[in-house]
């Protein structure tokens, strides 16, 4: 039990430490482009598909929430939105790539073709009502974006003269992740494209830290990412981890799962539905054990969005619940497909 303990911790510090530094990078691209990849969205119902299948494919919840945004103001179609919803995973995307990086790429496609075609069905199906189901136009509590220069050249040192703790407490933090990644105690043992790529990240997750400007790194990062993500992140995929390798290895779950497939794909859609991206991870662990299929991976995929949908559950609950069935629909649609053809 303790050998489990220790390896369930390990790979949830590697993970969440993976997920950290991606968050870091996201937001720094984002806050230093002022956000005008958004404007595309702006255009025909053709070009709001593809590119709100493609928002909802980067990893994080800031594709969702601006396509949200939008949805509420009466810019982009019901059919965007949905399109959006099935293809993000939010912050799980994350997890997915440090723990099947290989096997998340291919779902992440996938689920962009399947939210441009969800989302082309959605408004034929109900373009006319869809339209007056739309909110009123106005603001939603969204993180908005502002001017910030991201790399204060001639007061690099002067931060450092007088460090925060946000600063000084995320620098030894990621220091302490790459110290992990050198010695082995995280991450592959040998050097590969993984490590490689951990290691990229960190080191970019680090100069970041080490150089924004203060009002930058406490609100954007101290406060957005480390103390309410990072947290979540951890005792989630810990909790997660731990759990399932009790169930396969003491309780040998592992064959009542494979007799019982139907049952947990009803499972892992009914869990989709709420906005909250951790349960998901408990699906994308049994794949890793081996104890689940790809169609009950993708089905919790299609319909769990991460937290993208929260604002819109703020701002109209019917919305909110119609573009949950309808996801609900397709997540059970592909997955008891997959499980006909045996995927």
């Amino acid at each position: 039990m303790i050998a489990l303990f220790r390896e369930s911790l390990t790979h949830a510090i590697m993970i969440t430490g993976f997920v950290f530094v991606m968050m870091l990078v996201i937001e720094y691209l984002n806050v230093l482009t002022q956000g005008t990849w958004q404007q595309g969205l702006r255009g025909s119902r053709w070009q709001q598909y593809l590119l709100a299948s493609l928002l909802g494919a980067i990893p994080g919840c800031l594709g969702a929430f601006t396509v949200v945004s939008l949805f509420s103001h009466r810019v982009v179609s019901l059919g965007a939105v949905v399109a959006a919803m099935i293809a993000t995973s939010g912050d799980e995307s994350f997890v997915m790539l440090s723990m099947i990086p290989g096997t998340a790429l291919l779902i992440f496609f996938v689920l962009f073709i399947i939210g441009i075609a969800a989302g082309v069905l959605t408004d034929f199906l109900f373009g006319k009502k869809a339209a007056k189901w739309a909110g009123a136009c106005h603001e939603l509590d969204l993180h908005e974006e502002e001017i910030c220069h991201c790399f204060p050249r001639g007061h690099i040192a002067e931060q450092w003269r007088h460090c925060s703790l946000a600063r000084g407490a995320m620098s030894l933090g990621l220091c302490l992740f790459i110290f992990g990644l050198l010695s082995g105690q995280l991450g592959p043992r040998d050097w590969n494209w993984i490590k490689g790529s951990l290691f990229l990240t960190s080191g970019m997750g680090l100069f970041i830290v080490s150089t924004v400007p203060d009002h930058f790194l406490e609100e954007h990062l101290w406060e957005h990412l480390a103390k309410v993500h990072v947290q979540r992140v951890f005792l989630w995929t810990f909790g997660a981890l731990f759990l399932m390798h009790v169930l396969v290895d003491y309780f040998h779950f592992t064959g009542w799962m494979r007799e019982n497939q139907l049952l947990l794909l009803a499972i892992a859609c009914l869990i989709g539905l709420v906005p909250e991206s951790g349960p998901h991870l408990v699906f994308l662990t049994l794949f890793t054990q081996g104890a689940v299929p790809l169609s009950i991976l993708m089905a919790s995929s299609i319909v769990q969005d991460g937290h993208g949908m929260l604002p819109l559950l703020a701002d109209s609950r019917m919305n909110f619940l119609r573009i949950k069935a309808i996801n609900f629909s397709v997540g059970l649609l592909i997955g008891i497909v997959g499980y006909i053809i045996g995927w």
